[in-house]
């Protein structure tokens, strides 16, 4: 009997666990299923669309007509000379008096309006645009800073192997009388010093898959796949300066906004011009004696534009809003072009730094560590020389790890001022 319970709590542990595994959703491994992921589900890229269609919403009312006015008078509710008492009820009193009126804006504001909406819903789009390649250049950031950790791990990894079987190399020719103690106690403190950095880089690794999940909004039962590719790098014939400057200046969502705001000041300009000509209002007031309609009324009636000091102070503040409109939007031109060609140049630095670590430097010290230990073993080399091909061969390993993440970085970077990928 007592073993029901047991059995029971443990089937329920199972079906728990087997549940959480099904609701358990795995992305990773490469950058474009991250993308997709905070595409779909991050909730600050979710509110700037959000604004961007209440943006949207404003561009209808603010072209509509002002709401018609009601108002009513009641006359002579005391009934002086008649013998009645007072009261409130039209048809009871001396005449009631009807009045409906429609504001009408001077022709062409209504257009300017819904224009200077429409503007502010553009520009509030390209936040929303702009925001989201702000989002996917950190997350692609983050995800090649993660696949370099863990390329960085595992070359540390095999480093380590090596330095422990130089290590080995030593104890048994310090064994056999044939190397010195010293040798053995370098050896030593270089595998200290080397798993001290791997620890350094495990602690980093865990800290890159906690930044990866804030930037997808920190997701409940998600697990994330280590990185498994880096983004090919385009060809040299794509990263033309003047076709990508040409791109960047059709598709920056910052120029995009910055051209939005020019539209809203232009439009904004006019509108304050158009103050100068009167709104006008229409009415037409029907007036009831008993229970009828004795009389008519029409009403017309316009604002004065007299307040000329104020007027012309509103034109000014409007043409200097749009002279800042045009100055900020060629200051962001010039930073724009200024940084794509730095990450241009960057980038094929990278490239050449790969090209020739990846060709020359890596293969030559890999060729210097094996003679070294096979010159140690046989006692024709000393120990500071193997030393020092294994330092050179980790050195070599992380600046070819290193122009990697450096070309994936510029990548990034170029595409940010684009607006799109390459």
């Amino acid at each position: 009997m007592p073993r029901v319970p047991v059995l029971l709590a443990m089937f329920l542990f199972a079906s728990a666990v087997v549940h959480a595994a099904e609701h358990e959703q795995l992305i990773g491994g490469q950058v474009e299923s991250l993308l997709e992921f905070a595409r779909a589900r991050h909730p600050e890229f979710a509110a700037l669309r959000a604004e961007a269609a209440a943006a949207a919403e404003r561009i209808e009312p603010a072209g509509a007509l002002p709401d018609p006015m009601f108002r009513t008078e009641l006359r002579d509710i005391t009934n002086d000379g008649k013998d009645a008492d007072s009261n409130l009820l039209p048809p009871r009193i001396g005449s009631a008096r009807y009045i409906f009126s429609q504001s009408v804006p001077w022709f062409g504001k209504r257009d300017l309006r819904r224009d200077v909406a429409g503007a502010g819903a553009d520009e509030a789009q390209a936040r929303a645009r702009a925001g989201w390649i702000e989002l996917a250049t950190r997350i692609k950031l983050a995800y090649v800073q993660h696949h370099v950790n863990l390329v960085s791990i595992r070359y540390a990894q095999e480093n380590l192997d090596l330095m422990r079987r130089v290590a080995e190399i030593a104890r048994t020719r310090y064994g056999s009388g044939l190397g010195s103690q010293q040798d053995a106690l370098r050896a030593q403190s270089e595998i200290i010093a080397m798993e001290t950095d791997l620890v350094m880089l495990e602690g980093e690794n865990e800290q890159n898959g906690a930044r990866m999940r804030a930037l997808l909004g920190r997701p409940e039962n998600l697990r994330l796949r280590p990185p498994e590719r880096l983004r090919p790098v385009p060809p040299a014939a794509v990263l033309e300066v003047t076709a990508l400057e040409t791109r960047l200046k059709s598709n920056n969502p910052q120029l995009a906004a910055d051209d939005a705001r020019i539209t809203g000041a232009e439009r904004g300009r006019d509108l304050v011009e158009r103050n100068r000509y009167p709104d006008l209002t229409l009415g037409v007031a029907p007036t009831q004696v008993g229970r009828r309609v004795a009389e008519w009324e029409l009403m017309f009636e316009i604002n004065i534009p007299l307040q000329q000091g104020s007027r012309r102070a509103q034109e000014r503040e409007a043409e200097l809003n749009l002279d800042a409109a045009r100055l900020r939007r060629r200051g962001n031109l010039n930073q724009a072009l200024a940084e794509l060609s730095e990450s241009l140049a960057g980038l094929e630095v990278a490239r050449r730094l790969e090209s020739l670590l990846g060709s020359g430097l890596l293969p030559q010290a890999e060729l210097n560590l094996n003679a070294a230990l096979a010159g140690y073993e046989n006692g024709r080399v000393d120990f500071v020389a193997v030393l020092d091909a294994h330092r050179q061969l980790r050195r070599a390993r992380g600046e070819l790890v290193k122009a990697r993440g450096d070309q994936q970085i510029r990548l990034a970077e170029i595409e940010k001022m684009l607006g799109e990928d390459l």
